[in-house]
């Protein structure tokens, strides 16, 4: 029963309780109703969300009382990654194709504040890696010593021994210091609201040490990976790298990162929609205990629900707080993986009001000092999020570089905001409106070891009882989606081979 709660179990049925109604609980529940239709197994599921709404960290506020409205104001996150292709497979999956609203690449330019000016990126430069020798060169981000200490990249020998090291000490052993403060610091480390002398590379950025271990170099690795790209575009076109493909036979290009016109709340509403099973909102799971023929879900209200598998979709604070008894092992290093907080103020102006540079937005170096991580131009990255002659700005705060800031009252964080946006941009202008959105303890991080301890802790689940999303393999959308979509693929293989329903009922007291 839908949205409701279920007079009990088929009968025959395997029966499923995911506790946690963010994106990664939800899209495992969505894989897992279609694995079992494909497979033929009877499936009774139960989702349970301790808050009022679905979606976790997805929140779109969508601003209609006012007379330039509406606006759309993200309180999480912004868009999905299409390289990481399990999001953009969702949405398409389920219906929203025409929904898809994609960056506006030709005012992609991202700048990093340097000795309190926002300085360009340099054309060219991928995360951290320079591809392009004379926008780098003329650059005046990166000093000339700093610009020759990361050349030697192409010199430095290669690591090779499948440990793992923090993204700092990559960062500086392969490209300096300067490398680390002035792109690294601000860009890798602000997608991961973490701390580069503690962040884990091969948790969070593998790719860079699989490029290490099979090109001897950074530089040398993204530009053959830049190269087989091209490649690849061209054959698929059926033309040369060098010849473009005729006007009727181009493709709209997707771009990196993708949105929905209406906000990245759509992919939950419509997932929701989709999912046939008991979804129950401000439902809390206050125990868990196993049985000998499965588990048994204690909620807050007292009722009992019996269960085959139970997936545990949390925070690991909260996962690690239902396993004690169950999974104690489990459950001490899940109380090992840290969270810190974060939270954005979204600002609205008058255009006409802002000098704003064309790009993206500002990214800001731990060491300029600053109370605010970075400012996205929402209204410059995606159409559709303000209305003409207004313009949406998105500031980041709190984290590990200004966890002071999420203790602040919302007045005081305003005149904060509005102090750095004056001194960083100009801007001091009345914002047209505000809103601000604080998310504590929602962030994991990834510490060095944090792969070798997720599979600690998978190691000492019993049977039955899963654990998935943002604090394992993935914080972003597409890894919460593809966690969801390997978790279901397990759940869905024990059913299958254990074809006997649990016995234990469920109770409504």
């Amino acid at each position: 029963m839908k949205n409701g709660r279920s007079n009990g179990a088929q009968p025959s049925a395997r029966r499923v309780v995911i506790v946690g109604g963010g994106i990664a609980g939800l899209s495992t529940a969505w894989y897992l109703q279609q694995q079992a239709r494909e497979g033929g197994i009877a499936l009774d599921y139960t989702v349970v969300e301790q808050s009022p709404r679905w979606g976790g960290k997805i929140l779109t506020d969508t601003v209609t009382d006012s007379p330039a409205s509406p606006f759309v104001v993200e309180a999480g996150p912004d868009s999905f990654l299409t390289q990481k292709p399990w999001a953009l497979q969702l949405a398409r999956q389920l219906g929203l194709e025409d929904r898809l609203l994609g960056t506006n690449d030709e005012q992609r330019k991202v700048f990093v504040l340097n000795k309190g000016k926002p300085t360009p990126l340099p054309d060219g430069v991928l995360l951290i890696v320079p591809t392009k020798i004379m926008p780098f060169a003329r650059s005046g981000l990166i000093s000339p010593l700093g610009k020759l200490r990361m050349g030697l990249d192409l010199v430095i020998p290669p690591k090779r021994d499948g440990q793992d090291e923090t993204l700092a000490d990559f960062i500086t052993r392969r490209l300096g210091q300067e490398a680390l403060d002035k792109i690294a610091e601000p860009l890798m480390s602000g997608i991961y609201n973490a701390e580069a002398e503690r962040q884990s590379l091969l948790a969070t950025f593998p790719r860079f040490r699989a490029l290490e271990e099979k090109h001897g170099s950074l530089i040398r690795g993204m530009l053959a990976s830049r190269k087989a790209r091209r490649q690849a575009r061209a054959a698929a076109g059926g033309a040369s790298p060098d010849v473009a493909a005729p006007p009727r036979e181009r493709k709209p290009p997707v771009s990196m990162f993708v949105s929905l016109k209406g906000g990245t709340e759509e992919l939950v509403k419509a997932l929701v929609d989709e999912l046939e099973g008991d979804l129950r909102l401000t439902t809390t799971v206050s125990a868990l205990v196993e049985r000998p023929n499965g588990y048994e879900v204690t909620l807050e209200d007292g009722e009992l629900l019996a269960a085959d598998v139970v997936v545990l979709a949390v925070p690991a604070y909260v996962a690690g707080q239902l396993l004690t008894n169950t999974a104690p092992a489990a459950a001490a290093e899940l109380s090992r993986i840290r969270y810190v907080s974060t939270g954005t103020l979204s600002l609205a102006y008058r255009s006409a009001e802002l000098d704003l540079p064309e790009g993206f937005g500002l990214v800001i170096p731990r060491s300029e000092g600053r109370s605010i991580n970075a400012v996205t131009f929402t209204s410059t990255k995606f159409d559709r999020r303000a209305p003409a002659d207004y313009e949406l700005l998105r500031v980041f705060f709190g984290g590990s570089r200004s966890p002071e800031m999420m203790a602040v009252d919302d007045a005081e964080l305003l005149r904060v905001v509005r102090h750095e946006l004056a001194a960083l941009l100009g801007i001091t202008a009345e914002p047209y409106f505000e809103r601000i959105y604080r998310w504590h303890e929602a962030n994991p991080q990834y510490d060095v070891g944090h792969l070798e301890r997720v599979a600690t802790i998978e190691a000492a689940l019993p049977s039955g009882l899963f654990v998935t999303g943002s604090p394992y393999r993935g914080i972003g959308i597409p890894d919460c989606v593809h966690q969801g979509q390997q978790t279901a693929a397990q759940v869905a293989e024990l059913l299958a081979a254990n074809t006997e329903p649990t016995t234990v009922r469920t109770l409504n007291p």
